[in-house]
């Protein structure tokens, strides 16, 4: 179990840094991306810190995964409501 905790911890940072150095590159078509991989990179250090009792990085991290949460769905709601219907010719 302590290894299979291990390697969530160790994933959900890989996450993070790969969410961080996409938002760096400013590339629009893979922002999205980064966007889900800040959601599950925070639940999974959350889970790793929680098994470990390291609660103030916990609760960090659970807020981390809420702001992205709230910004998943902010864009959805704007992309729904931007998206232009298609004509039919």
């Amino acid at each position: 179990m302590k290894l299979l905790i291990d390697v969530l911890g160790w994933s959900g940072s890989g996450f993070l840094i790969l969410a961080y150095g996409i938002t760096l590159i400013e590339n629009n078509k893979y922002v999205n991306y980064a966007k889900y991989l800040n959601l599950f990179g925070a639940v999974l250090i959350a889970i790793n810190c929680y098994y470990y009792n390291a609660i103030p990085s916990f609760v960090s991290n659970l807020i981390w995964s809420v702001m992205a949460t709230l910004t998943i769905y902010k864009t959805k709601k704007r992309e729904r409501y931007f998206v232009k219907p298609k004509l039919k010719v």
